[in-house]
């Protein structure tokens, strides 16, 4: 089972306004395991950026005026996703800025069943808590300290550890193996390599027996003493 991990950061919030998007980044996992693939994109996004965009993600007119047109990395990205499910956190947001700029290229839209949505994941699995990326990164333990700034390729990697811990955690990555070949027993992959210690005999002292006869001796009628 292929999937991509995707987010986006554009120049604003509305799509049929005009914005567009001025990166895309993706993790691949299979079988909910990160292969180490990924994608990564700046696009130029043949507009100006909005100054509140900008005060997320701090990609400027400047920085950006030298990058690719959308047309000219659109077939690397459809490549790279092929037929892919899609997880996004709040998916309708990317989709809708993804299919804007196909449009724009006489491109087949991308349907809305391919998109697996990590906010609404959240919000069935923890009804009233908080479901941004950063509140999911502090309920999974996940360092996102990095993330002075929303981008692409971090919030895809940081939402594929999400993703994992709301799937269930990490047990999908883990396989049993024979340790050493021995045959006492299997451990998981990864995981600590345990020695094994024989047991260690306690016999009872003379006070501990004499303390445990009168503890029997108070009891009525127990059902060892019957025929």
């Amino acid at each position: 089972m292929r999937e991509i991990v995707l987010d986006t950061e554009t120049t604003g919030l509305s799509p049929e306004g005009g914005d567009r998007l001025v990166e895309i980044g993706c993790v691949e996992l299979t079988n909910l395991v990160p292969t180490g693939r990924t994608y990564h994109q700046y696009i130029n996004p043949e507009r100006p950026m909005s100054a509140d965009a900008e005060a997320v993600h701090g990609l400027g007119d400047a920085f950006l005026a030298d990058k690719p047109t959308f047309a000219e990395i659109v077939d690397g990205f459809l490549t790279f996703i092929d037929d892919a499910k899609l997880v996004i956190h709040n998916a309708s947001f990317d989709m809708a800025f993804l299919n804007a700029e196909l449009r724009r290229m006489s491109l087949p839209p991308l349907p809305d069943n391919r998109a697996v949505d990590t906010l609404k994941i959240a919000r069935q699995r923890y009804p009233g808590a908080q479901a941004s990326l950063d509140a999911l990164c502090r309920r999974f333990g996940i360092d996102n300290s990095q993330r002075d700034l929303h981008g692409a390729l971090l919030d895809a990697q940081l939402l594929a550890d999400v993703y994992l811990e709301l799937k269930g955690g990490r047990q999908p990555d883990l396989t049993l193996v024979r340790s050493g070949g021995a045959s006492r027993g299997s451990g998981m992959q990864g995981g600590v390599d345990r020695v094994f210690r024989p047991a260690r005999p306690h016999a009872p002292t003379q006070q501990e027996i004499q303390a445990h006869a009168a503890f029997l001796g108070k009891l009525t009628d127990p059902l060892w003493s019957r025929e």
